[in-house]
């Protein structure tokens, strides 16, 4: 297997689209441009923190050369020479205009053509200042960085489509940040993360062309996008094909945020500049996982008020920046009447993937048989008694038929006391008694749905209190902890009876602590 550096770049994004003519390194607005050219920062002192081996055996490459990886991957050194670049977006920040946005603190280092013939980009997180970043110092500090590293590859190996991370670095510079926005900032290790996509075109990528009329750009973007990650839409470059670019982006949309309400996580921060055009997870900063499940549940402290982005709505905020999406590639098709379809239909097949989606958790596989109110009763329940989600559905994988062992795994995941959950039994019976007879009515062996079962509901999800512990620990410059956990959920679904320490409700410690409850944007 040859080394990762042994391979040469082949720029496609940074070749085939139109580049800003402006070298000066400073923040500023860039015209008819899709990316800025610019260096990363060289750090004082970098080291090797964690590389993702699982992720580079994917790739097809090695890491063995652990002196060039830390030197690229901190953008000390080039990629093989590799002119790196930072990429112009703009955006809609919790539903209002943003304008432009951009790379602030991300900049691309390579294009490498690797395994199955994709050619990945390689991005630093936290490399220095862009044309984007808006007065920013476009650094990013380890808390936040471990957060992008453990939870890109974990949800990944629960099978959320993701950008990837394949390292973390450290600096060895001080960067200066007021964690919670109240007046005081604090000086943090600096870290850098390399993550790796097929793309990092957003729906702001197109937005930003069309919100300056600049059709001859946007019309640029669309076909690239579609002659290197749509190829299957054909050679055509017509509407009719602009618009099934937008139903497969629409498609795609749709499956990962299913994926999302599936293991519960909540992203956080769902403005369109944090979409990916490929229905990626992309841009992890204040992320979640629901505990006791709340739909109204939201990790964002700036987003406290007015819980745009919790659990529950992220589906209609995903509809929301379609919308803006089809708002944006709307001068390349001039009718109204596809869209609006497409959307339509969107939110029509959300309901009924959804439903099939709980059913499934529940081991009922005749969905049709199950009426939509009984998965809304349980949601009420789950919120109603304070249930671990991620525990609940796991347990009830156990080949749940008598209420008493069902009881038991219940109170294992409430987060109130025994006596308090006890008033709620007598609906939680009922409950149970409408699943008995849909069960009887399934043809599905118990062996199987056992084996089905476990295969969606994950028995290990990153919360936050365990990448808090790993955070403190690397802090330290011990790193065990966080090599423990990227082991762990590489194998979410697996009992790993050796890691039962971790199949547990959150600590009641971690219940209001920042970086467990309240997170904000600060990276």
């Amino acid at each position: 297997m040859k080394d990762l550096f042994e391979h040469n770049t082949h720029p496609h994004f940074s070749k085939e689209l139109p580049a800003d003519l402006v070298m000066d390194n400073r923040s500023r607005q860039v015209y008819k441009a899709c990316f800025s050219f610019v260096n990363p920062l060289k750090p004082s002192n970098p080291s090797l923190v964690h590389s993702s081996k699982n992720f580079a055996d994917e790739l097809g490459v090695s890491l063995n050369n652990k002196a060039k990886l830390v030197q690229v991957m901190s953008g000390a050194t080039s990629f093989n020479g590799f002119e790196s670049y930072a990429m112009c977006y703009g955006g809609h920040q919790f539903g209002n205009w943003a304008g432009q946005l951009g790379d602030g603190r991300a900049i691309n280092i390579a294009e490498v053509d690797l395994k199955d013939g994709i050619n990945w980009k390689f991005q630093l997180k936290g490399a220095g200042p862009t044309p984007y970043s808006r007065n920013s110092d476009g650094l990013a500090v380890l808390r936040s960085s471990v957060r992008e590293y453990l939870c890109s590859e974990a949800m990944h190996h629960l099978g959320v489509p993701t950008t990837r991370a394949l390292s973390l670095v450290k600096t060895g510079d001080l960067v200066l940040r007021d964690i919670m926005y109240d007046g005081n900032p604090e000086n943090e290790q600096g870290a850098i993360v390399c993550r790796v996509s097929p793309s990092f075109i957003r729906f702001g990528s197109f937005e930003i062309f069309a919100s300056r009329q600049d059709k001859e750009n946007l019309q640029k973007l669309v076909d690239y996008t579609i002659k290197h990650h749509y190829p299957q839409l054909g050679e055509n470059r017509d509407k009719a094909t602009y618009l099934k670019f937008f139903e497969a982006v629409a498609n795609r949309t749709l499956e990962m945020i299913l994926h999302w309400q599936r293991v519960g996580f909540v992203h956080g921060v769902m403005n369109t500049d944090n979409m990916s055009i490929l229905g990626l997870t992309i841009d992890y900063g204040p992320y979640g996982w629901l505990e006791d499940y709340s739909p109204l549940w939201t990790p964002n402290t700036t987003d406290a008020q007015n819980r745009r982005y919790r659990y529950g709505n992220q589906p209609d905020i995903a509809l929301w920046n379609l919308v803006q999406l089809a708002n944006a590639l709307y001068p390349l098709i001039e009718e109204v009447k596809g869209f609006q379809t497409i959307l339509e239909k969107f939110r029509t097949d959300f309901q009924a993937r959804y439903h099939q989606m709980m059913c499934g958790k529940l081991g009922l596989f005749n969905d049709q048989n199950v009426p939509k109110e009984y998965i809304q009763k349980l949601e009420t329940l789950l919120e109603q008694w304070e249930i671990d989600m991620t525990i609940f559905f796991r347990e009830f994988s156990k080949n749940i038929t008598d209420f008493d062992v069902f009881w038991k795994g219940l109170s294992k995941s409430s987060y109130l006391d025994k006596e308090k959950l006890e008033t709620g039994k007598k609906d939680w019976a009922a409950w149970f008694d409408s699943f008995s007879k849909y069960l009887a009515q399934e043809n599905t062996s118990r062996e199987e749905r056992v084996a089905k079962m476990k295969s969606i509901n994950p028995k290990y999800v990153l919360r936050n209190y365990m990448v808090q512990l790993a955070i403190n620990d690397a802090e330290k410059n011990d790193y065990n902890l966080l090599d423990e956990l990227y082991q762990l959920l590489s194998k979410p679904y697996d009992e790993q009876p050796e890691m039962e320490k971790w199949y547990a409700k959150r600590p009641e410690w971690a219940r209001h602590k920042v970086g467990c409850s309240m997170l904000s944007c600060s990276s």
